[in-house]
């Protein structure tokens, strides 16, 4: 039943027939209906073929043409609009999913939005835009340059910029407190902490390596025979070499030597490096670290339960014996420089051992300058011996006043002529003042003795003689 507000449902036939169209089209019938044209009471629109048209199968009976809407019913609804895929038109281009959108346009801020902006900046609580926009900003204006500099120095004075690493003594003072509550039953003797703590740090820094890291070139060098050398290796091949030189003390204490049945042609640390090295089929990688750390677990096991008793006993290095307390300080020191070598190979800081720990590492170093004084002597690399008068063992004699500068410092009287002779403060003939990390980079051949910044006053070639020596000391 259709009425004013209603509509036909929309017939596919109904709409074909309109299409085609053997009469008016709807639009001009409504209009001819609407007007009242061909009789409004017959309820019969008349059109050109009056009353006795033939009516098709859209007409009011069913059989009608469908030309006209009968009486009372509202125009038909218009075809939807054909599509252009239907049309025979070309089609529009598609965009290409490929093409980059355009950058958006950069923000315009103005000179008051820029200056109200400085204090944000100073903070670095800006976002990308509005930095940028700030920093060109600076370029060009003057008085908000200044701003900006008085702010930014502000805030370096309400927080100070602090290293992320730990302080390198921190592990030190957490111990110590531990320890002063509860003691161990077992403690570690003084003489081994150093070696305790470097390699915990180095095996620290170790722990967040990547297989990159792990391969990244690093150039171990030392001083022989008044020449600088270096090898190259990687960061695995350093701890290698850490590992086959400590096994001398490992050895010494009766623990397996971690070379196993590799060969060595001397027992010296640069023979065992090699033979470490070469025995592989590959270089080393990442799992060298493994082993290193368990034997330096086991090195400090050990002398523990020995109750620092056994820190006189030998250890043989080769060309030369350090007792055990000396070798545990030697193997500290080498441990840290090379920890250095490597945190230089990827370009990370390394901070130097805690002052009491340093301390002792230059200590044993002084204490091993008039040795290698003497062998020097004996090669004939020092300088010649006309001034020199023999002394007896424990005499005092020619003396020269070492003066260690900063953390971990101190003054030593190193005898000139003879090992077995005392320092003498009434014999000094020079002094020579270096800076702590210097003197253990000299002693470690990282600096040449000729370029070291060192206050000197007195007998040039004893203080020349001294340096060489402290060179002489170090070894791949």
């Amino acid at each position: 039943m259709n009425g004013p507000d209603r509509f036909d449902a929309y017939d596919g036939d109904e709409a074909e027939n309109d299409h085609e169209g053997k009469g008016n089209t709807p639009d001009e019938s409504a209009i001819r209906y609407e007007s009242g044209e061909g009789g409004r009471g017959t309820g019969t629109p008349s059109g050109p073929g009056g009353p006795d048209r033939p009516e098709g199968p859209g007409g009011p009976d069913g059989s009608g043409s469908g030309d006209a809407p009968e009486r009372g019913r509202p125009p038909r609804i218009p075809m939807p609009r054909a599509s252009v895929e239907d049309s025979g038109l070309p089609l529009p281009a598609p965009a290409d999913p490929g093409d980059p959108a355009p950058p958006p346009a950069p923000p315009v801020f103005e000179h008051p939005v820029l200056k109200a902006l400085l204090g944000a900046w100073a903070l670095a609580a800006c976002s990308a835009e509005e930095a940028t926009a700030v920093e060109e900003h600076l370029g060009e204006c003057g008085s908000c340059a200044d701003e900006a500099r008085r702010l930014r120095e502000a805030v370096g004075l309400l927080q100070r910029s602090e290293s992320l690493d730990l302080d390198p003594g921190l592990r030190t003072r957490v111990l110590g407190t531990c320890l002063e509550r509860r003691p161990p039953r077992i403690p570690v003797p003084d003489w081994a902490a150093a070696y305790d703590a470097e390699t915990a740090r180095l095996d620290a820094l170790l722990q967040d390596f990547g297989d990159a890291e792990w391969h990244a070139p690093v150039r171990l060098r030392w001083f022989r025979a008044d020449e600088s050398t270096s090898r190259r290796t990687t960061v695995a091949g350093v701890i290698a070499h850490l590992l086959g030189v400590d096994g001398l003390v490992a050895v010494a204490l009766g623990l397996d030597d971690p070379l196993g049945d590799v060969p060595s042609r001397q027992p010296t640390p640069a023979a065992r490096t090699e033979a470490l090295w070469s025995a592989s089929q590959f270089p080393p990688t990442r799992f060298v670290r493994a082993p290193w750390r368990e034997q330096s677990h086991s090195l400090v096991r050990t002398v523990s339960f020995t109750g620092g008793g056994a820190g006189k006993m030998p250890v043989p290095y080769g060309d030369f014996e350090l007792p055990l307390h000396d070798a545990m300080l030697d193997r500290a020191f080498e441990c840290w420089v090379h920890a250095e070598d490597i945190a230089d190979a990827v370009d990370y800081p390394y901070d130097p051992p805690s002052p009491r720990h340093l301390h002792r590492m230059i200590d044993l170093a002084a204490r091993m300058l008039p040795t290698a004084l003497a062998h020097r002597r004996r090669a004939g690399l020092a300088s010649p011996a006309h001034h020199r008068h023999l002394v007896a063992a424990g005499e005092p004699g020619r003396s020269l006043r070492l003066e260690i500068e900063g953390s971990g410092g101190g003054e030593w009287l190193i005898p000139l002529d003879s090992p077995a002779a005392k320092g003498s403060a009434e014999h000094e003939v020079a002094h020579v003042a270096l800076d702590g990390v210097e003197f253990c980079r000299l002693a470690a051949g990282h600096v040449p003795p000729q370029e070291t910044a060192a206050g000197q006053v007195g007998d040039k070639e004893a203080i020349r003689d001294v340096l060489f020596a402290a060179a002489s000391l170090s070894r791949m």
